[in-house]
């Protein structure tokens, strides 16, 4: 079964797959500094503090944590502090480092002060896990050789480093690991004044013409997301080059973006789907998650993951104990009367709440 962090790319409503030359331009837009990064002034306000206080000071700074949905800039964010510190930096992942040996090997050829990113850390395995607290705390880690009663650690020192790790799932992050971090930055979804000003940025590096007027219409279908945003760009400038000479307009963004089934509030396809089978086929609720998964030709993690979330955060859909359940929102943009009378939607209810 698809396992909810390798599901369809939330952020990415048009292609699930992104091409190589998207993820070129995504670099390409990264800012470098903390002084061009947009919309979490709170967290670069305070993580400024904490790279400016450690150079002060001559030391390495404290370990990093940020957490947040898909592509509010967690990794921008582990750039710039490589930047803003002069150091190199080294990027890995949680699922890439299954055993402890893996994580030895990366710490071991870490230079002093360098960067080390770790990405979905909370999907690391449990024996990395435990040795990355020494390394964090110590900067040391055991290597043991052997097996059995015979087995030998031997202590292994390692430079002082900087390790900023990245989750979408705090909770799942236990309680030893992320108390080990010096600071901890949560990244909030963008308001759209802040999107329409890394539209504009986008599009100045990119070379395309755009108003303010023709950004916000691709800011308020972003979902809160830069990388939404910029993935939009780049779909209405091939839109703007095909069917309108190269000129972005209001009404040629929104026809792009309708092209692309990104309506004007930012739902897709799979919102859309969901959304209507909750209000037509189950009555607006209550529902079983796997059987409206079932019923939209999706995964449950899938469903739960990628469309619930903002869903909700819209207004357009609520969890209950018995099920999901449309609000009058959900009707209303659908274009539907809301019921008098749901009572019989108990019947879809399942017990996979």
């Amino acid at each position: 079964m698809t396992r909810p962090d390798d599901a369809r790319d939330p952020l990415d409503p048009l292609d699930p797959h992104a091409s190589a030359d998207d993820t070129l331009a995504e670099s390409a837009l990264r800012p470098e500094t903390l002084a061009e990064f947009r919309g979490q002034a709170r967290v670069a306000e305070q993580l400024g503090l904490v790279l400016a206080a450690a150079q002060h000071r001559g030391q390495v700074p404290d370990h990093v944590l940020l957490s947040g949905p898909p592509g509010l800039g967690k990794t921008t964010l582990a750039m710039i502090i490589a930047h803003e510190l002069g150091s190199p930096l080294r990027i890995s992942s949680g699922p890439a480092i299954q055993h402890a040996g893996d994580l030895a090997a990366i710490l071991s050829g870490l230079s002093e002060g360098e960067v080390f990113f770790l990405d979905e850390i909370h999907r690391m395995s449990r024996p990395a896990e435990e040795m990355l607290y020494l390394a964090m705390e110590d900067f040391r880690v055991d290597v043991v050789v052997g097996k059995g009663p015979g087995a030998t650690a031997i202590p292994l020192e390692i430079p002082p480093f900087v390790l900023v790790g990245a989750t979408t799932r705090a909770g799942l992050l236990p309680g030893p690991l992320r108390d080990r971090f010096g600071f901890t930055g949560q990244l909030d979804f963008y308001a759209t004044d802040a999107l329409v000003g890394i539209v504009l940025r986008s599009a100045s590096l990119l070379g395309i013409g755009l108003d303010r007027a023709s950004a916000e219409v691709i800011a308020s279908r972003s979902r809160g997301t830069p990388r939404i945003a910029n993935r939009l760009l780049r779909r209405v400038r091939d839109y703007a080059l095909v069917k309108a000479s190269g000129t972005i307009t209001p009404a040629v963004a929104a026809a792009a973006l309708e092209l692309y089934e990104v309506d004007a509030l930012g739902l897709d396809r799979l919102d859309r789907a969901v959304l209507e089978s909750v209000c037509v086929r189950f009555a607006g609720g209550p529902v079983g998650l796997s059987t409206l998964a079932m019923s939209v030709g999706e995964e449950t993690e899938t469903v739960e993951e990628v469309a619930e979330p903002f869903l909700i955060r819209q207004g357009f859909l609520m969890r209950t104990p018995r099920g999901r359940v449309a609000t009058p929102r959900a009707w209303a943009h659908l274009g539907l009367a809301v019921p008098r009378d749901t009572g019989g939607a108990d019947l879809f209810s399942d017990q996979d709440e």
